[in-house]
């Protein structure tokens, strides 16, 4: 089946864009990560951009295209829970262009300064994430704003080059483990898996808490569901995209699901092991890796350490519990 991802020569492209504002992030095999999973463990940083998260590549392609096609855009808004609004607020003030974010009710206080620090102006609006998205949709219409979505083709695009980096570094994992927000880094890793031809299996990973991608993985169609995380965050969504499900059910293999408990342990064990600090959708990919261990003794796998926005105060309650 073809999938509606970038080619070669389109992450090349992004590859351009992307580092002119950042360099790769790095991805190291931890020996003490490996000893405890007993395989060949590869961790992609990208808590180890300027805004601690993957989705700053997707921000800059898609800054790149919108200018392209509208040089004269009045200013830009979209929703988020953190990491997705960094992007837009970096990528925006390269741009010289006005950006608005909404964020819900309780969001992250650090997120929330890190997104005002970039010069946003932050809405708080609804009780999650998809609340906040329907109100920035509809500010969008009174005020004239460009509304940019959380998944696009260009965000995917920007994505991808994270995944380009990792496969070219080490070229034949056996499988890699992915966190699923609203689709753009799992469809990136598809889409770099395709671009460069390698046979890497691909593993999503959601919250319990927040199954709706899951289930609609396992039905074939747009499944929405509540989200109760209390520390995956980047996670929660409640409506998935229908075009990232499609790219999903083409291209992944299967998706685990993982307690806010094992996130919180594999929180410990990121610190311990590697001293990273991980958010709790960074560390989602080895908490589901840790739970598939005995599948994976002597493989060679990929973790997708996504982001490192983490609350202190959330970090240091998970860090001073017993586990790890």
């Amino acid at each position: 089946m073809n999938l509606p991802v970038p080619d070669a020569a389109a992450l090349a492209s992004a590859a351009e864009i992307v580092y002119r504002a950042m360099a790769p992030t790095p991805q190291y095999a931890w020996p003490l990560l490996s000893f405890r999973l007993g395989a060949e463990v590869w961790v992609k940083h990208e808590n180890h951009t300027q805004t601690g998260a993957f989705k700053l590549r997707g921000g800059l392609v898609y800054f790149e295209s919108l200018l392209r096609q509208m040089p004269d855009c009045p200013g830009v808004i979209s929703a988020t829970r953190g990491n997705h609004g960094q992007s837009v607020g970096f990528a925006a003030r390269r741009a010289g262009i006005a950006a608005t974010i909404v964020v819900p009710y309780g969001n992250s206080r650090e997120k929330n300064a890190a997104m005002r620090g970039l010069g946003v102006d932050l809405i708080e609006y609804g009780e999650d994430f998809q609340a906040a998205r329907e109100h920035a949709a509809a500010l969008a219409d009174e005020r004239g704003l460009h509304m940019i979505p959380s998944y696009h083709a260009d965000l995917v695009r920007g994505v991808a080059t994270y995944w380009q980096e990792l496969f070219q570094a080490v070229p034949d994992l056996d499988v890699v483990f992915v966190p699923i927000g609203m689709g753009s880094g799992i469809c990136a890793a598809v889409a770099a898996r395709a671009a460069l031809g390698v046979r890497t299996r691909i593993v999503g990973v959601v919250s319990t808490e927040a199954p709706a991608y899951a289930l609609s993985f396992e039905a074939g169609r747009v499944v929405e569901a509540p989200t109760t995380t209390q520390l995956a965050d980047g996670m929660a969504c409640r409506s998935p995209d229908a075009t990232a499900l499609k790219i999903i059910c083409s291209g992944v293999s299967e998706i685990v699901r993982v307690s806010d408990e094992e996130i919180a342990n594999a929180m410990r064990i990121y610190f311990s092991d590697t001293h990273n600090a991980a958010e709790g959708a960074g560390a989602a990919a080895l908490a589901a890796a840790l739970q598939q261990q005995s599948q994976l003794r002597g493989q060679k796998i990929g973790l997708s350490l996504s982001g490192g926005n983490v609350d202190r105060d959330v970090f240091a309650a998970v860090l001073s519990r017993d586990g790890a």
